[in-house]
């Protein structure tokens, strides 16, 4: 059987408000223009996840709320606070608690991607792997029966996208 992984940086995000926690600042006019975009790209993809880990963030949720609609079918997400700006060893751990055949992840740079690097055998050939811009987005496959048995270095990238990727 295969686990798939579908790892996602949240959407460009605003600082219009110098005042605004981190935590709490939502997607620019870019994200939100961008996070359907890659919506539409999974959905080509025939990417039909079971299971949505997303941080709790005010961005990654936005993110995760507009690509959803896009999918042929999207769970719930888990709000999940352990996720915001987490270690990739957190976000590693987490997955490991899955249950999905297909999940989706939406979190935070550093971590995700320290954390797609860590999980592939090797990277894909697009420049933007390595640092994992805004809304960037991976789909790995996994050769395990459950999250639990998922161990570095043995993922195999499907796809890698950036938004820009889909301005034509």
């Amino acid at each position: 059987m295969t686990r798939t992984l579908v790892l996602i940086r949240h959407a460009k995000s605003s600082w219009d408000d110098p005042n605004q926690s981190d935590h709490d600042r939502p997607l620019n006019r870019r994200g939100r223009n961008a996070a359907p975009k890659i919506g539409a790209w999974l959905a080509a993809q025939g990417i039909t996840p079971d299971e949505a880990l997303v941080s709790s963030a005010v961005r990654t949720q936005e993110t995760w709320a507009l690509i959803a609609p896009t999918l042929e079918s999207a769970p719930d997400r888990v709000s999940d606070r352990r996720l915001y700006l987490a270690h990739p060893s957190e976000m590693m751990a987490r997955l490991q608690k899955a249950t999905g055949a297909c999940v989706v992840m939406v979190a935070h740079n550093p971590g995700t991607a320290s954390l797609a690097r860590a999980l592939v055998v090797a990277p894909p050939p697009h420049p933007g792997f390595g640092h994992y811009p805004t809304a960037a987005t991976s789909i790995i496959d996994f050769p395990i029966d459950h999250w639990a048995a998922l161990e570095p270095g043995t993922g195999q990238v499907r796809a890698f996208i950036v938004p820009r990727d889909l301005d034509v």
